[in-house]
């Protein structure tokens, strides 16, 4: 019996249509300290959605009605569902279907019968790598910074909470979860230039590059008279990684902490620093910390 406190259990939902059939994987994920929520069709799995995001999500391929792989496109096109792995647990297991899984967006792709352990162990890996990127992107919400992250259709996959209020006011009649017209020129431009939108005060959107997953990072910043601090840093042209590790920073992290949040060695975030440094012209992690907090000219 897990004695973690409920509030702090991470959520799993369980998709099949034979849900009865699942007692051993429910039960050993309880046991390991997993909140089990469990949806018998594509549709019910979405509704579940609506009210609460779960850590990840186990998911048949082959259901009535709605599949499994459509739900799981459902699932991707969603920007506030898009970061949840869905891991595919299913009794097809020819090539064609295991690409199809990958393709839709799933991460994992186990075949039935299930082990309950192996499902479990690979559950773990996916749902804390997701909730630790999850972490690292809301880090960039700083300085009045925002990040969209856009795929390769030009579908937002993930924006942080400042971009989300920006993206919003932006809104222009472009589908749900599709990048507003404003901003789509950003996909195209080199990573050193900067587009700005016809908002007052303009934002500037910076194209980052590519990120994981293939996805196109866009930096967001509202450019106000007077914001030299921000200016410096959105003309710093610090990589996406550098600009997880100065947004931890600006929020207290030890060099050990970001470390062990960003999955990385102590070392390699002291070298990322110095190139912080050099970049953003200060000597010192404190000059770092009060330039990325808006507190240095």
């Amino acid at each position: 019996m897990s004695l973690q406190p409920e509030a702090d259990r991470p959520v799993v939902l369980v998709v099949d249509d034979a849900p009865s059939s699942l007692g051993v994987l429910c039960d050993t994920l309880e046991s390991a300290g997993y909140t089990v929520l469990v949806a018998g069709d594509g549709e019910s799995a979405l509704q579940r959605l609506e009210l609460v995001t779960p850590d990840a999500i186990l998911l048949d391929g082959l259901m009535p009605g709605l599949s499994g792989f459509d739900t799981c496109r459902r699932i991707k096109s969603t920007p506030a569902w898009a970061h949840v792995p869905v891991i595919f647990m299913t009794g097809l297991s020819e090539t064609p279907h295991v690409v199809e899984g990958f393709a839709c967006g799933g991460v994992d792709y186990v075949v039935k019968p299930l082990r309950a352990q192996e499902v479990l162990a690979r559950l773990h890996t996916h749902a804390r790598n997701a909730r630790i990127t999850r972490m690292a992107r809301d880090a960039v919400d700083v300085a009045g910074l925002g990040v969209v992250f856009v795929d390769a259709l030009g579908r937002i996959a993930w924006r942080s909470p400042q971009a989300a209020v920006w993206l919003q006011a932006l809104e222009d009649g472009a589908g749900a979860g599709q990048l507003p017209a404003a901003l789509k020129a950003a996909l195209d431009v080199d990573s050193t230039q900067v587009v700005r939108t016809q908002t007052d005060p303009p934002l500037s959107v910076r194209n980052m590059g590519i990120a994981t997953l293939g996805e196109t990072m866009l930096l967001l910043e509202l450019q106000r008279e007077g914001t030299a601090a921000s200016s410096r840093l959105s003309h710093a042209a610090l990589t996406p990684r550098e600009t997880e590790v100065l947004s931890w920073l600006a929020k207290g992290k030890t060099n050990r902490d970001i470390a062990d949040i960003l999955g990385m060695s102590p070392r390699t975030v002291n070298k990322h620093l110095e190139h912080i440094f050099e970049k953003l012209g200060v000597e010192t992690r404190a000059a770092a910390a009060a330039l990325a907090s808006g507190q240095l000219p």
